[in-house]
């Protein structure tokens, strides 16, 4: 199965994104786009790609215990920036960002001692993803909306293991499918 760590954002914080989306769809070539939508809202902290069904018990066991050994932390949605030349879109955060880096650090790594094959460590970049695009565009007008762009603040709880089903149909615009496979809480402050 297709899987990854994630931090999902609450339902308050998503309906402020959603609002800011449909502003950034009405631009001009909004539509060469591919937009994410509710459901794929999240922050990867790790992503594992096609994991056996006999390793998630041992992957779901250092989750747990990463997120035991991380406390709970501020984070908000703010602002936005692209990859590859204006082929992905994101919104970013701030807040407690060292310990969202050190939480991903903790979801890599325990993916690691499970047994499961990691690409190389990259530096962890907190974005959560709105847009996809299949070829270069000038993504400056999208990244100068989301300039301003901000979430209230929310207090990040859990660390989730979600399965991706991709697509599979053939249908124009069809988006994957996203289950938690596990929730684990984070340590409570004090």
């Amino acid at each position: 199965m297709r899987l990854f760590a994630a931090v999902l954002p609450p339902p308050d914080v998503l309906d402020a994104l959603a609002d800011e989306i449909a502003g950034l769809r009405k631009l001009p070539g909004a539509d060469r786009l591919r937009w994410t939508r509710r459901p794929g809202w999240h922050f990867t902290l790790a992503f594992y790609g096609e994991v056996g069904e006999e390793a998630v018990p041992e992957l779901s066991a250092r989750l747990e215990k990463a997120a035991r050994r991380t406390g709970t932390f501020s984070l908000a949605l703010r602002g936005g920036g692209q990859f590859g030349r204006g082929k992905a879109l994101w919104t970013g955060a701030e807040g407690d960002l060292a310990t969202l880096r050190l939480l991903a650090g903790r979801a890599d790594a325990a993916a690691r001692r499970a047994g499961v094959p990691m690409e190389e460590h990259r530096p962890y970049k907190a974005h959560l993803t709105v847009a996809r695009g299949r070829e270069r565009l000038d993504a400056r007008p999208y990244v100068q909306a989301l300039r301003d762009f901000g979430s209230r603040p929310w207090t990040v709880e859990e660390l989730v293991l979600v399965r991706s089903l991709l697509p599979g149909s053939g249908v124009p615009g069809e988006q994957p499918r996203y289950e938690p496979v596990g929730r684990w809480p984070l340590r409570s402050a004090g």
